[in-house]
This record gives C-alpha cells, structure tokens and sequence, in this order.
C-alpha cells in the first residue's frame, strides 16, 4: 500500500496540521532503526484507506522532530497518539494489529460521526 494515504508532519507543521486539524487525528510517532515501525507504517496506510477523510493518520520521524517528540513525552517507538481539537485523547505504546487499531481509531471519529 502506498504511503501516499498518510500525511508526514515535522517540528515546523505539527501544530498546522495537526492541533488545527477539523478532523480527529491519529499521529504515528516512528523512527528508521524501530523494527515494528514499518509493518505499522502499512497497517496505518491501510486503515488510512478506510476511514478516509474521517480521520487525519500522520507520521512524525522522532529522530528529525526532536522538540514535538519531547513535547509530547514519547519515549519509546511506536507511540500512537489519537488527538481530538488538539487535545490526545489516547496513547498506544508499540504496534498493535488493525484488529486493535481500528476500534481506537472508530471511538475517537464517533463523536464526529453525526456533525
């Protein structure tokens, strides 16, 4: 699956994209020597397909993004932080299965889903 469906945020434009974001938004903190990282990058890429516009799914690469990483306490890779308005809403620490994923993604879009 192509990693066109997710969006790759940086220091310079978390806070645009994603505490401004109109949608609920799921951010992929990862870095390149993380050996889970990559099968979730694809799991994201996947779910990103399904839930469409409903939800923002984004990357941040924790060792070219050090001052969003230390702002949001992330210590350990992969750190999923679902936000809604800009506030994290929940963190999930190292990869889980899209059977996992998906009803954390659907709880955090369902306060949206009548809007």
């Amino acid at each position: 699956m192509p990693d066109d469906t997710l969006t790759t945020v940086t220091d310079a434009t978390f806070a645009e994209i994603v505490l401004s974001a109109k949608v609920p938004v799921l951010v992929d903190f990862w870095a390149e020597w993380c050996p889970p990282c990559g099968p979730l990058k694809r799991v994201l890429s996947e779910l990103a397909g399904e839930f469409g516009d409903r939800v923002l799914i984004a990357t941040l690469d924790v060792d070219a993004n050090p001052s969003t990483t230390i702002a949001y306490r992330v210590h350990s890779m992969p750190t999923l932080l679902f936000l809604r308005d800009g506030t994290v809403t929940q963190t999930i620490v190292g990869a889980r299965p899209k059977s996992v994923l998906r009803p954390a993604i659907t709880n955090l879009i369902t306060p949206y889903a009548n809007v």
